[in-house]
C-alpha cells in the first residue's frame, strides 16, 4: 500500500482492439472502466495496433538492443560504454527491459516489426549516403526534418507531472 498510487491511470492511453466476436456490451464496459480509472481511451483494428506499436515500441526496443549488442560486442566495446553519456544512456534505457518478455512481444509482432525495421534502414540509409558522398547540405536537411517533427511532437497520453 505504501507505494500504491491512486493517479497510476490518470490521462494515461488505453487501446482497446475489438474483433467481430467481441460483444458491444462487454466493450463497452471495458471502456466504462477504463473510462472511470482517468484514462483515454480509443479504439483500433487489431491490425492497426500491431503496425503502430512495431513502430513506436517494438522498433525502439528492437534499435535498443542492437546499439548495446554493436557497441559491447567491439574490441573497444568496454571503453566507449565507459565513456558513454546522457544521450546514450537515455536512448538504451529500455535495453534494460526483461529479454523473455520482449523476446515473446517481438516475435508476437515479427512481420509488423520488420516492416517498420526495414522504415528505419532506408531512414537511416539517407543519412550515411549523405555523409559518405559529403553532401552536408542534405545531411542537415535529414537532420532538420527529423528534429522539427521530434520538436512538434506532444505525448498524447502522459502521465500528468505533480
Amino acid at each position: 500500500m505504501e507505494h500504491a498510487d491512486a493517479e497510476l491511470y490518470t490521462g494515461r492511453q488505453v487501446i482497446l482492439t475489438p474483433i467481430e466476436r467481441t460483444f458491444t456490451t462487454q466493450l463497452g464496459k471495458a471502456e466504462q472502466l477504463w473510462t472511470a480509472l482517468g484514462c483515454q481511451v480509443q479504439q483500433m483494428a487489431p491490425e492497426a495496433h500491431d503496425a503502430a506499436f512495431a513502430a513506436v515500441s517494438h522498433l525502439p526496443h528492437l534499435l535498443a538492443f542492437a546499439l548495446m549488442n554493436s557497441v559491447a560486442g567491439q574490441e573497444q566495446g568496454e571503453t566507449f560504454l565507459r565513456l558513454a553519456g546522457p544521450g546514450f544512456r537515455d536512448f538504451t534505457r529500455i535495453a534494460a527491459s526483461d529479454p523473455s518478455v520482449w523476446r515473446d512481444i517481438l516475435a508476437s509482432n515479427r512481420e509488423e516489426l520488420l516492416i517498420q525495421s526495414r522504415h528505419f534502414q532506408r531512414a537511416l540509409h539517407a543519412l550515411e549516403s549523405a555523409m559518405a558522398i559529403g553532401d552536408m547540405d542534405a545531411l542537415e536537411a535529414l537532420i532538420d526534418q527529423a528534429s522539427n517533427t521530434r520538436a512538434h511532437w506532444r505525448m498524447t497520453a502522459a502521465k500528468p507531472s505533480r
